[in-house]
C-alpha cells in the first residue's frame, strides 16, 4: 500500500507531503491545479525517464519519495536483489541539476531496472489517455492470462521461448557461416596445397639467395680469388714467402731467448692457419662450377616464394607458415561447425516439444476463463450504462510460436444490439472506452496481487446514474486493494474513504501546487462544489449530503 508521498522542487511543487490510507482515496481539484504534476512525479518512482526541465529551482535537486507498507511476501524480492526488507519501505528518485538521476530503495542506490521491477509490483497508474492499451495484443493477453491463472505458466513459457529464439538465431548464424565457408572451401584448399607444396618448414630463403648469388657471380668470384692467391703466393715477392722467412727468423730468435718462445709459437700457429686459408681459396677457385640447371631451380624456388609473399601480403616465410596453419585449422572448423549445427537443431527440436506442451496448457486455461471474462465484463458494462454491450474474445491458432504460445488474440466489441461484433479498436467510442477499461481493471484487480491502483480521470465523460454506478464499482474495487482515484465526479468523491484536494496558490509572488487532506466538512463542501460549480448552493450541499450517505 502507498502510505506517503513526498515531492520537493518538482515543476510547480516547492514541497508537498501527503499521507494516504487503505480503501478508496479520492483526489479532486480544478483543471490545471496540478494533479498531473503529482502523477508525473509518481511516474518517476515507476522508473520513467527523468527530465531536468521538471526541476523548479535549477540550483537544487528534485526529490520524489514514495513510502509503501509492504507484506512479508515481498521479502524474497528484496533478498534476491541484496536489499534490506523493511515493512515501511521508501523508494526515492532524485533528479540532479546536471540532468542525471538516481534511484534509492531504503537509502540503498539501485539501478532503474530494479526500481522498475519493484515498483511494478506495488503500483499501477492508469490515465484516461491510456485506454488505447485495450487495442494492444500484449495487454489483451495480460487480461485473459490474469483471469486464467496463467501468470506463472506464461513466465515459464516466455523464458523457454526466449531460449528457443536464441537457438534459432544461433542456427541461422552457423548456417550462414557454413554457406560462406563452403563457397571459399575449394579456394582455401587450393591455397593450403600451394603453401604445403612450398615445403616451408625446410625452406631457407637466405641460403637459397646466397647460392643463387654465387652461381650468378661465379666468374667474378673465381677472378677475385685467383688475384688474391697470386698476390699472396707469387715467387720471391709473394706474401707467403715473406711470412715463411719471418717465421724462420723468429724461431731462431726464440732459440736464443725463451722470452720469444711464446710469440714464435703464436706466429707459427697463425702462419699454418693462413697457409691453410690460402690453399682453401685456391681450391674454391679451381672447383667453382656454374650449373645452369641449378641456377634455374634456384630462381624458380625464389620466384615462387616471392609470388606467395605478394599473394598473401607478407614479407617472411614464418608469416606464410602461420597462414598455412590457419587455413588448415579453418578447414577443420567447418567439420566442427557442422556438428554445432546438428546440436543446435536438436536444442531447437527439444525446445519446440516443451513449448508445444506449455502452449497447449496456456490455451486450455484461456478457454476456461474466457466465458467468465465475457460474462463478468458484460455484467459490469450493464451496471455502467451499456446495457446492450457485447464483448467477445477471439483466440485463433497460430502456425508458429509467439510470445504467448501458439495463439493470437483480438477483443471484439459492440455497444448496441443488432450489429455485428467488430475489433474493439474500430467499434468503441470515446465515451465507451473509459467504462470498458474500468470494467476490465476491476476484473484484473480481483485476480492480481497489486496493492495499489491509481486511476486518473478514467470516469471522464459520464454523469448521472452511470457516474453513481462508477463510484460504486470503484468502492467495490477498493475492498481488495488501495484504489487512488483522480476524479471530477461528485458521485465518486462521495464514496471516498479519504478525500484530498489539489490546489494552486500564490506564495511570495510565485505560483505553487500542493495537496491537502479534507475533513468531513471540507469533503462535503468539495462535493457540493463539484455539483454546482463555483457558487455552492443549498441544493448542492443537500445533494452532497445525500451522496455521502
Amino acid at each position: 500500500m502507498l502510505s506517503k508521498i513526498f515531492i520537493q522542487n518538482f515543476a510547480l511543487i516547492d514541497s508537498l507531503e501527503i499521507t494516504l490510507n487503505k480503501g478508496l482515496q479520492v483526489i479532486t481539484g480544478e483543471t490545471g491545479a496540478g494533479k498531473s504534476i503529482i502523477l508525473g512525479a509518481l511516474r518517476l518512482i515507476l522508473g520513467e525517464r527523468a527530465d531536468v526541465k521538471s526541476i523548479q529551482n535549477s540550483a537544487s535537486k528534485s526529490i520524489v519519495e514514495a513510502e509503501f507498507t509492504l507484506q512479508e511476501n515481498f521479502k524474497n524480492f528484496f533478498e534476491e536483489n541484496d536489499l534490506d526488507f523493511e515493512a515501511q519501505t521508501i523508494i526515492r528518485r532524485e533528479i540532479l541539476p546536471t540532468g542525471k538521476s538516481r534511484a534509492f530503495v531504503n537509502d540503498v542506490p539501485v539501478t532503474l531496472e530494479i526500481l522498475k521491477n519493484i515498483s511494478s509490483q506495488l503500483i499501477d497508474i492508469h490515465s484516461q489517455f491510456e485506454t488505447s492499451n485495450l487495442f494492444d495484443e500484449v495487454y489483451q493477453f495480460s487480461i485473459i492470462d490474469g483471469l486464467s491463472k496463467n501468470k506463472i505458466n506464461i513466465v515459464k513459457y516466455q523464458e523457454q521461448f526466449s531460449e528457443y529464439k536464441k537457438f534459432q538465431k544461433e542456427l541461422e548464424l552457423y548456417k550462414r557461416q557454413l554457406i560462406e565457408g563452403n563457397r571459399e572451401k575449394d579456394y582455401q584448399i587450393f591455397l593450403w596445397e600451394e603453401l604445403d607444396a612450398a615445403n616451408l618448414d625446410e625452406f631457407n630463403l637466405e641460403e637459397l639467395q646466397n647460392q643463387l648469388s654465387r652461381h650468378e657471380n661465379a666468374e667474378s668470384i673465381v677472378e677475385g680469388l685467383s688475384q688474391i692467391f697470386e698476390k699472396l703466393d707469387r715467387e720471391e715477392t709473394g706474401v707467403l714467402d715473406s711470412l715463411l722467412e719471418v717465421k724462420t727468423k723468429l724461431s731462431k730468435v726464440a732459440a736464443l731467448s725463451h722470452e720469444y718462445t711464446e710469440l714464435s709459437a703464436r706466429f707459427e700457429e697463425n702462419f699454418v692457419e693462413f697457409k691453410d686459408l690460402l690453399f682453401e681459396l685456391q681450391n674454391q677457385a679451381e672447383h667453382m662450377e656454374v650449373n645452369p640447371e641449378n641456377m634455374f631451380d634456384l630462381n624458380e624456388k625464389i620466384n615462387k616464394i616471392n609470388a606467395l609473399f605478394l599473394k598473401h601480403h607478407v614479407n617472411s616465410v614464418d608469416e606464410l607458415k602461420t597462414i598455412r596453419d590457419e587455413i588448415a585449422e579453418k578447414q577443420g572448423s567447418f567439420t566442427d561447425l557442422e556438428n554445432v549445427i546438428i546440436k543446435t537443431e536438436k536444442k531447437i527440436s527439444d525446445a519446440e516439444i516443451q513449448l508445444s506442451k506449455m502452449a497447449i496448457d496456456l490455451a486450455k486455461n484461456r478457454a476456461k476463463s474466457t466465458p467468465i471474462f465475457i460474462k463478468k465484463t458484460e455484467e459490469l458494462l450493464k451496471r455502467l450504462g451499456l446495457e446492450k454491450a457485447k464483448i467477445e474474445v477471439e483466440l485463433t491458432e497460430n502456425a508458429a510460436f509467439n510470445n504467448f504460445g501458439k495463439q493470437n488474440i483480438q477483443l471484439l466489441f459492440q455497444a448496441n444490439s443488432g450489429f455485428p461484433l467488430k475489433p474493439i479498436q474500430s467499434a468503441i467510442s470515446g465515451g465507451e472506452r473509459s467504462r470498458v477499461m474500468l470494467s476490465i481493471k476491476k476484473l484484473m484487480a480481483e485476480n492480481a496481487e497489486l496493492p495499489t491502483l491509481i486511476l486518473d480521470e478514467i470516469d471522464t465523460g459520464v454523469s448521472g446514474k452511470v457516474a453513481e454506478e462508477i463510484g460504486i464499482v470503484m468502492k467495490e474495487m477498493s475492498q481488495n486493494m488501495q484504489l487512488i482515484v483522480i476524479s471530477h465526479l461528485a458521485q465518486v468523491a462521495a464514496k471516498g474513504n479519504n478525500n484530498y484536494k489539489v490546489i494552486k496558490r500564490e506564495v511570495s509572488g510565485k505560483t505553487q501546487t500542493t495537496i491537502i487532506s479534507l475533513n468531513q466538512e471540507e469533503k462535503l463542501q468539495e462535493i457540493a462544489q463539484l455539483l454546482s460549480g463555483a457558487q455552492i448552493t443549498e441544493a448542492a450541499v443537500s445533494q452532497a449530503k445525500e451522496l455521502m450517505k
